[in-house]
C-alpha cells in the first residue's frame, strides 16, 4: 500500500462521565448537556451513480447516529466563501476542480501532487484546504470504491467525544489497498452462531461496519450447504435473505462472490451433475449480483479433482452467462496426498476458465508448497479461519485445557497480535483474502484483517484504537483504556490458567470503563457486551478453577490419611461435596448469564443451545459449560466406589493409592500430561508457532470432544497430537543406562480411527501399528533394550502417510516413563 500523510488534531477532548447511582449503571445524558448541532456542506457532483448516493448516506448517517450534526448536500455546487458551514467535496479525483473554488484548484493539484498519488484501484486521496479562516475537506477517489473508502477513513478519524462532531484540523493523505480481494464470509445459516438470527436491516449495517473499514468483498455462503436447510431461528428464507443481502452489496459496489460446496454424493453420475447444474444456474440467475464463485474441494465437499474440474468448468460458464467478468476459484482442501497431485497436473493444463487458487483450512499442502507447485498465471488466495481456536487452521497455542473445555472452538476470540503476525506471516504469498467466519466472536479479528488487508504496516493497536472510538465510542483515555482490555483479552489465554495475572487486571479494567460509562456508548452495544463477556468469563473460570482444585487436592490428601479403605472413601467424598462458592465468583456468574441475554438480544450472539437455540455447544454456545465440573470429582468417585468392590482390604488399600499417586505411581517414575503446556516438559515441541502458525510442523496441545462429567480425568481430555506425516515426538535425556524401563501410555482424545507406530528414534520399534481399543486406553510396553542411546530416549508416534482431510488423530494424552526395580541376580 501506498500511504502518505499529516495528521493535526487541537482541541479534541477526551470524554469520560463517571456513572452515577448503584453499581454500573450508566445515567442517560440529560437535555442541556447535548452540544449544539455542527453544520456542514457536502459538495457533490452533479451526477452521482447509485453506488456514490449510497457512499453519501454512509457518511450522513453513520454521523449523525454518534453525534449532533446537520448536513446539507449541494451537487454540483462549488463552495462559497460566505458559507458559515464545515465543509467537505466528495466525488472522483477527475470531479473535483468543478466543485472547488477556482482560486484554490491550483492549491490543491499542489498538495495532490507531494502526495505522489497513483491510480491504483480503490485509492483515495483527503486534502485540507485553509479558505477565509475555515477548512475544506477534499476527499477524491481515484473511483468510486475509493470515494466510500475515503469517507469511511473520514469517519474513523472524526471525533464524537460528548455527542459533538469535530474533524481533524488538518488532513493530507493519500492512500491505496496493499490487497486487491480484502473480504469476509457471510453464512446464514443453521450453524452460524449470530448470523441465522439477523435480519437485512442487520445485514446492512454489518456490510457498512465491514466497508469502513476497507473491505470491499462479501462470500456468501449458498442456501444449501453442509447444513440444515433452515434454522428456527431465521426471521426470513434462506434463499429470501441470501438474495437481499446481493441486493445490499450492489447497492454499496461491493463485491458479492458466492461460496458453493458440491454437497451431491457422486458427481460422477450424469444424473446428479445434471441436477446440480440446474440448481446451480437458478441460484446464479437470481443473485443481483455475483463477482466470484469459490468451490472447495472438501471441509465440505468429497469429489476428487479429476471429476470436480469439469463439473466447475461447467459452473464457470454459467455464471459467466449472467454476471460477465465473474471469477472463478476452487481450493484443494480436503485432498490427500494422491490427490493433491491429480489437482496439481490438473493446474498444469493451464484451464482458461480457471482464475486461481483459494488456500483454506484442512490443506495437507502448506501454502508455501502450494505457492511453488500452482502456474504462476493463477492467483493463490487466502481463506483463513479466524473464528476458532482449537481443532483449527490457527488454534491458540498451549491454550490452557481447562480454558478449551469451557469455552470451547468457537468463543469470542480477540487475536489481534497473534493475527496480526498470521497476517504479516503469509503476506507476501496471495493476492487477497476472505475470511471463513461462523458469525460475530471474531470481530475484532475482521476488523484487523481488513486493515491489514489495506496495509500490513498498520499496528495492531492503532487498529484496535479505531475499533474502540467506531464500534466502542471511546475516546482519549477511555479508548486506551478499551485497547489494553482487548489486548488483555488476548493476553488472557496465555500461558496456565491458575499462574495468570492478566485475568483479573483485564477484568478489573472492563468494570472500571463500565463504570464511566454513558448509556449512549454501551446501550444496544453487543461489541462492548462481547468484551464484557470474555473478560468475565475469563476471571470466572480462572476462580471456579482454583476452588475446585483446591477440594480435590483436600480429598486426595484425605486418601492419604489413616483408616480403613471405606472410612478414608467416607471422608474424600465428604470433602469433595462441601465446595463453598464465594459472592464474587457467584457475581461472575451471574453476570454471564445476564450478558448473554442481552448479546442475543442485540447481537443475535446464540451463547446457549437450550437459552438461545445455537445449533450445538461447539458453535459458540458457551454459556453451557459454566457449570461443567473443573475437577476430577466424577472420575475419583467413580474409581473409589470400583476400589471398594476388590475382594481384600490390602487390595482394596492398593486401589485407592493408585488414585493419589496417579503421576507418581513407583518412586523415580517420569509423568508428563500432554496437552497442559506447563505439564508436558519431555514433548518436542518442533518449530514453533511463530515461525509456524498453522502448526505444521509443530506439537499442538488439544482438548477431547468430552467433559469431566462423563467420568474422565483432566489428563485425560487434554493431549497432544501432529499433523498429516509429522511425528509427534518425546525426549528424556540423563536416563540411568544400567535400569530398564517400560512405558505407560494413555492414548486418549477425540473419535478417530487412526493406526499409530511407536518407535523410538533410532529405529528401535516399541509397538507395531495399533488401533485404540478404547478410548481412553491405557497401556503399557517394555522399553526395548538399544532404544536408550547414552542415557538418552526420544520417542516418535507415526501414522500412515498420505492421509487427507485436517491431518488429525495422532492424539497422546499421558505418557509415564517407569524405572524397573534391578533384578535380583
Amino acid at each position: 500500500m501506498k500511504v502518505i500523510f499529516k495528521i493535526a488534531v487541537l482541541g479534541w477532548i477526551a470524554h469520560a462521565v463517571t456513572a452515577l447511582g448503584v453499581g454500573f449503571a450508566p445515567r442517560p445524558r440529560l437535555a442541556e448537556e447535548l452540544p449544539e448541532p455542527m453544520r456542514f456542506q457536502v459538495s457533490v457532483a452533479t451526477v452521482q451513480t447509485p453506488q456514490e448516493q449510497a457512499i453519501l448516506q454512509i457518511l450522513l448517517e453513520e454521523s449523525e447516529r454518534r453525534g449532533r450534526v446537520d448536513w446539507a448536500v449541494r451537487p454540483g455546487t462549488v463552495i462559497s466563501k460566505d458559507s458559515k458551514e464545515g465543509m467537505i467535496v466528495l466525488a472522483q479525483r477527475g470531479q473535483v476542480e468543478g466543485l472547488l473554488p477556482n482560486e484554490l484548484v491550483g492549491t490543491w493539484h499542489t498538495c495532490l501532487a507531494q502526495l505522489h498519488p497513483t491510480d491504483t484501484a480503490e485509492g483515495f486521496s483527503i486534502v485540507t484546504l485553509p479558505w477565509h479562516g475555515r477548512a475544506i475537506h477534499v476527499i477524491a477517489g481515484n473511483d468510486v470504491r475509493g470515494e466510500l473508502f475515503g469517507v469511511g477513513w473520514l469517519l474513523r478519524h472524526m471525533s464524537f467525544a460528548g455527542g459533538s462532531v469535530q474533524l481533524p484540523t488538518t488532513i493530507k493523505i493519500f492512500s491505496a489497498p496493499d490487497k486487491q480481494i480484502r473480504g469476509h464470509q457471510i453464512g446464514y445459516r443453521m450453524k452460524n452462531n449470530t448470523y441465522d438470527a439477523w435480519n437485512l436491516t442487520q445485514f446492512e449495517q454489518q456490510i457498512r461496519d465491514l466497508a469502513i473499514f476497507g473491505a470491499n468483498t462479501v462470500q456468501l455462503i449458498a442456501p444449501i450447504s453442509d447444513d440444515e436447510p433452515v434454522s428456527p431461528l431465521m426471521p426470513a428464507p434462506p434463499l429470501e435473505t441470501f438474495l437481499g443481502i446481493s441486493q445490499l452489496l450492489a447497492k454499496y459496489g461491493l463485491d458479492c462472490d458466492l461460496y458453493y460446496p458440491e454437497m451431491r454424493k457422486n458427481y460422477s453420475d450424469p444424473a446428479q451433475t445434471e441436477a446440480e447444474l440446474k440448481d446451480f444456474e437458478a441460484l446464479i440467475k437470481a443473485m443481483p449480483r455475483a463477482d466470484a464463485l469459490y468451490v472447495p474441494g472438501g471441509d465440505p465437499g468429497h469429489t476428487t479433482p479429476e471429476i470436480l474440474f469439469p463439473l466447475l468448468e461447467k459452473e464457470a460458464a454459467i455464471i459467466r452467462k449472467y454476471h460477465p467478468g465473474a471469477t472463478v476459484w476452487v481450493s484443494a482442501q480436503g485432498f490427500d496426498a494422491a490427490e493433491y497431485e491429480q489437482f496439481y497436473a490438473l493446474l498444469a493444463k493451464r484451464p482458461e476458465w480457471l482464475t486461481g487458487v483459494f488456500f483454506g483450512p484442512q490443506s495437507r499442502d502448506s501454502m508455501e508448497t502450494q505457492r511453488r507447485r500452482i502456474p504462476r498465471q493463477y492467483a493463490l488466495q487466502f481463506y483463513p479461519d479466524i473464528g476458532h481456536t482449537m481443532h483449527a487452521q490457527f488454534p491458540v497455542p498451549q491454550w490452557d485445557p481447562v480454558f478449551a473445555l469451557t469455552e470451547g472452538r468457537e468463543p469470542i476470540c480477540p487475536r489481534p497480535l497473534g493475527f496480526a503476525h498470521i497476517y504479516q506471516h503469509f503476506e507476501g504469498l496471495h493476492s487477497g483474502f476472505i475470511t471463513y467466519s461462523e458469525g460475530v466472536n471474531d470481530d475484532v479479528n475482521k476488523i484487523l484483517w481488513t486493515e491489514l488487508g489495506w496495509s500490513s504496516q498498520t499496528p495492531a493497536k492503532t487498529i484496535l484504537g479505531e475499533y474502540a472510538r467506531w464500534f466502542l465510542h471511546r475516546e482519549g483515555m477511555q479508548e486506551a483504556q478499551a485497547v489494553q482490555a482487548i489486548l488483555g483479552l488476548e493476553a488472557n489465554w496465555q500461558g496456565p490458567l491458575q499462574t495468570n495475572r492478566e485475568i483479573p487486571r483485564t477484568s478489573a479494567l472492563l468494570e472500571d470503563l463500565e463504570r464511566h460509562s454513558t448509556l449512549e456508548q454501551i446501550r444496544g452495544n453487543w461489541r462492548w457486551e462481547s468484551l464484557l463477556y470474555r473478560g468475565y468469563y475469563d476471571a470466572y473460570v480462572q476462580r471456579k478453577f482454583a476452588r475446585e482444585q483446591q477440594v480435590q487436592d483436600a480429598a486426595l490428601a484425605a486418601l492419604r490419611g489413616e483408616g480403613t479403605s471405606r472410612a478414608l472413601v467416607g471422608e474424600a467424598k465428604r470433602t469433595l461435596s462441601v465446595s463453598i462458592v464465594s459472592t464474587e465468583e457467584q457475581r461472575l456468574h451471574d453476570r454471564l448469564f445476564g450478558l448473554a441475554g442481552d448479546l442475543f438480544r442485540d447481537g443475535g450472539l446464540q451463547l446457549s443451545v437450550k437459552l438461545y437455540g445455537a445449533s450445538n455447544w461447539e458453535r459458540g454456545a458457551n454459556l453451557d459449560r459454566v457449570d461443567t465440573p473443573l475437577n476430577d470429582r466424577v472420575w475419583m468417585q467413580q474409581t473409589m466406589d470400583k476400589a471398594l468392590t476388590e475382594p481384600t482390604e490390602s487390595e482394596r488399600l492398593q486401589a485407592l493409592k493408585t488414585i493419589v499417586d496417579w503421576q507418581h505411581p513407583v518412586p523415580g517414575a517420569i509423568y508428563d500430561d500432554l496437552g497442559s503446556s506447563a505439564a508436558e516438559p519431555h514433548l518436542v515441541g518442533g518449530l514453533g508457532w511463530s515461525q509456524d502458525p498453522e502448526m505444521y510442523a509443530t506439537a499442538i496441545d488439544g482438548i477431547a470432544d468430552r467433559t469431566l462429567a462423563d467420568g474422565w480425568r483432566l489428563s485425560w481430555l487434554s493431549y497432544a497430537e501432529a499433523l498429516y506425516e509429522q511425528p509427534l515426538e518425546m525426549q528424556y535425556t540423563d536416563l540411568n543406562s544400567t535400569l530398564q524401563y517400560r512405558l505407560r501410555v494413555t492414548y486418549a482424545g477425540e473419535d478417530y480411527a487412526v493406526p499409530l507406530t511407536l518407535t523410538a528414534a533410532n529405529g528401535v520399534e516399541i509397538h507395531p501399528a495399533r488401533l485404540r481399543r478404547s478410548n481412553p486406553e491405557v497401556v503399557e510396553f517394555a522399553v526395548p533394550h538399544g532404544a536408550i542411546m547414552d542415557g538418552t530416549l526420544r520417542l516418535r508416534w507415526t501414522r500412515p502417510a498420505g492421509i487427507g482431510g485436517g491431518g488429525r488423530g495422532r492424539q497422546i494424552a499421558e505418557v509415564w516413563l517407569i524405572p524397573q526395580p534391578p533384578s535380583k541376580h
